[in-house]
């Protein structure tokens, strides 16, 4: 029997956006959309381009190398055409593969905020279809309040679907944007929808502001839509949106569905979800849900007693899904049963071969542990990880030392009696037996650090020139002004490729010195495996 195909689109970007406390730079939404790549999303809809300069620079570009690049924006104005209406114009030539546009199935909604009449609206969703699909483009209509529209005027919402599709969109969206359809509501409209549209031409767009977006999606799936839209960890204005980090592993895990439903998800993609997941939190600089389905860290955790007895026996007896398929571990309190596997697949993501009963293994797995119970979190830094494998596998090369470093802040009143702030910092290191010292200015104390580590690093420096920091997070893991503090750095270089790295420490300088330190250390790795592949 053959499996019909869903699509997963992903709206992060964009509807994650609205998330009160959320602000994406341009750095955040390059380094999200690899996170989706590597997850393997059908689509990836970035944003509202002409709407913030974020969002334009990051469509001046095609961000993506698998996943359909998608531009969100409106319907053309009343009282213009699509051609000649800058919003409409403004996807179209942006360098997006889709276009989703938002149209208003309620009646209620045309009227009040945007002050038109329904036959107006129809012909304007009609005229941008047209326009964008002549330009060559693969356009998506978000039929916003659609259920709540639906069961206030069937016949209206029933128009929308059929003239986006009449007029060329591959997808209808049926948006539940109030998020209070229930899964029941949703399965019976949608049955109605798809007596006038084939569900392969249909979506799925829920909010979570009853805790049943993904149960609903679930719903609209099994009525017989072929795409849901979502964002990583439940992301989303109000209460969220679908959460593709559970819906995703429960479509492709779960007999019921993956006996009947096929994706772009392979099972190795699958395994990086839970990686994806606390990554993506990291950047956000907020804690992972430890009781998160599937990727939490107490979603396979169980206390001592019979369910642990049981577990030993069988995992099966307490556990859903194996741990390991979406690249969580499982946790039994009276004995931590290692990620041995997720180690290993760890270490070869950075080349590093080893035997699973080689017995640095388990050395590496005690570092790991105990540097995450003082607050490292290498899910969202794999470079650092990298670093402290080969340390502890003793195969790490002794490219410098750092022997000392100061970092002064000064605010004082120039030569003109206005307040300024002054930064420097000294580096002394240690290059092949050579004595280095380093001092440099800069707008802050990591900046000033980080200009004076790379000032001079004697024989290596030419192999750091291309070295960029671009994004810099610091989290506060406890309370208080002692408290530890977590900084991730990114870096990339000429070559294209970022990697995270990691410090801890009560002192945020310190920590971002080490930082900063694992990221020269890691483009030193790098250069060092490309010299050695060449020669």
């Amino acid at each position: 029997m053959s499996r019909e195909r869903l699509y997963i689109f992903d709206t992060t970007l964009r509807d994650g956006a609205q998330t009160a406390g959320i602000e994406f730079s341009l750095e955040d939404k390059i380094a999200i959309t690899a996170m989706l790549e590597e997850l393997g999303v059908d689509y990836i809809e970035g944003g509202y381009p002409g709407a913030n300069p974020v969002d334009t620079g990051f469509f001046e570009q095609k961000r993506t190398r698998n996943a359909i690049f998608t531009a969100f924006g409106m319907t053309k104005r009343a009282g213009r055409s699509a051609a000649n209406d800058p919003g409409v114009m403004g996807l179209i030539n942006s360098a997006a593969d889709a276009t989703c546009f938002v149209a208003k199935a309620s009646d209620y909604q045309v009227e009040l905020a945007l002050g038109s009449t329904i036959a107006e609206h129809l012909e304007g969703l009609a005229d941008t279809v047209r326009t964008a699909t002549t330009a060559g483009k693969e356009v998506l209509i978000d039929l916003e309040h659609f259920f709540d529209g639906f069961k206030a005027n069937r016949s209206y919402a029933l128009d929308c679907v059929r003239t986006a599709l009449e007029a060329g969109a591959r997808w209808v969206v049926l948006c539940d944007t109030n998020g209070g359809t229930m899964p029941s509501e949703v399965r019976e409209i949608v049955g109605d929808v798809l007596k006038i549209a084939p569900g392969d031409r249909l979506g799925i767009h829920p909010h979570d502001d009853t805790g049943q977006a993904v149960a609903n999606a679930l719903a609209a799936v099994e009525a017989g839509v072929r795409q849901v839209q979502g964002t990583l960890n439940g992301l989303g204005e109000r209460c969220g949106n679908t959460n593709l980090v559970t819906l995703i592993p429960t479509l492709v895990l779960k007999p019921y569905y993956a006996a009947r439903f096929e994706t772009a998800i392979t099972p190795q993609s699958l395994e990086r979800l839970t990686q994806i997941s606390r990554a993506f939190d990291d950047r956000l600089n907020r804690a992972p849900a430890r009781q998160a389905p599937y990727v939490g860290a107490a979603a396979f955790a169980t206390k001592a007693g019979i369910h642990a007895s049981a577990l030993l026996k069988d995992f099966s007896t307490y556990e859903h899904v194996p741990p390991e398929s979406v690249g969580n571990e499982r946790a039994i309190m009276v004995s931590q049963q290692a990620g041995k596997s997720n180690l290993l697949t760890a270490l070869a993501r950075h080349s590093i071969s080893i035997e699973k009963d080689d017995p640095r293994l388990e050395k590496l797995l005690a570092h790991v542990k105990e540097r995450e119970a003082r607050g490292y979190s290498y899910d969202g830094a794999d470079a650092s990880f990298a670093i402290l494998a080969r340390r502890v596998l003793g195969t790490l090369p002794d490219f410098f030392q750092v022997e000392h470093y100061r970092a002064m802040v000064e605010r004082r009143h120039n030569a003109l009696g206005e307040e300024v702030t002054i930064t420097e910092a000294v580096v002394k290191i240690m290059v092949e037996g050579e004595r280095l010292m380093s001092v440099a200015e800069g707008n802050g104390p990591v900046n000033a650090l980080d200009l004076a580590l790379r000032k001079d690093l004697g024989v290596y420096s030419n192999r750091i020139e291309d070295l960029e920091l671009v994004d810099f997070k610091v989290r506060i893991l406890d309370g208080g002004t002692g408290a530890v503090t977590r900084v991730l750095v990114e870096s990339r270089d000429g070559t294209g490729e970022r990697w995270v790295t990691i410090g801890v420490s009560p002192n945020i300088i310190d920590a971002s010195f080490e930082a900063l330190y694992e990221s020269i250390t890691y483009k030193l790795l790098k250069t060092e495996a490309a010299a050695t592949a060449q020669g």
